[in-house]
């Protein structure tokens, strides 16, 4: 499975938080999915998943495209985490406490955190576990490609391949593609692009 944050999008660009779900791809973020689709050019991916959220979405039609394959498969537990009344808010105070409850997560592993009344880490933890799961039953020994968010990747594969802050400080950059392993009994994140 190749794993990656969808390209730049404008709520990254304006800086507000949660799962927004009709964010568009900016300019860059356009090039930056082309780039991930060259990357992904030999490598014999077979499927292309992603979260509904239209980001993630453009993202994986762009490879899909780039690729020669057919539909690109939505699975809503890969969208990101969702903000509560925090939902598209701009500014410092907002995406510090998005952050403090992503770091409670991953460092801590204090799942009952969240950002106000937003999603706690069990609910973000299970779906996008469940959704990654899904797709490798689904696809045993191929390569599929996944194209994701950055709180919800990293919380997932937190606690599948037991990553326990070794990521802290290195946020998943834009549309870099990477090797998450499942051997039919455990998993592997043997690199981390950020």
């Amino acid at each position: 499975m190749l794993c990656m944050r969808h390209a730049e999008s404008e709520n990254v660009v304006a800086r507000t938080a949660g799962a927004l779900p009709d964010a568009r791809l900016t300019p860059a973020g356009h090039e930056q999915a082309a780039r991930a689709a060259r990357r992904l050019a030999g490598e014999g991916v077979t499927n292309v998943y992603a979260s509904t959220a239209l980001r993630a979405r453009h993202t994986a039609e762009i490879v899909g495209r780039a690729l020669g394959l057919g539909t690109v498969v939505t699975l809503e537990g890969l969208t990101e985490m969702h903000a509560g009344r925090l939902e598209g808010a701009a500014g410092a105070a907002a995406r510090l406490l998005v952050l403090e409850t992503l770091r409670s997560w991953i460092v801590d592993g204090d799942l009952d955190a969240a950002a106000g009344d937003g999603e706690d880490g069990h609910a973000v933890t299970a779906r996008t576990v469940a959704a990654l799961t899904s797709i490798a039953a689904a696809h045993p020994g191929a390569t599929v490609a996944v194209v994701g968010h950055v709180a919800s990747l990293t919380t997932g594969l937190n606690a599948l391949c037991g990553l326990r802050g070794r990521v802290w400080g290195a946020p998943l950059p834009h549309a870099v593609p990477f090797a998450v392993e499942w051997d039919g009994r455990s998993w592997r994140c043997e690199t981390w692009p950020g």
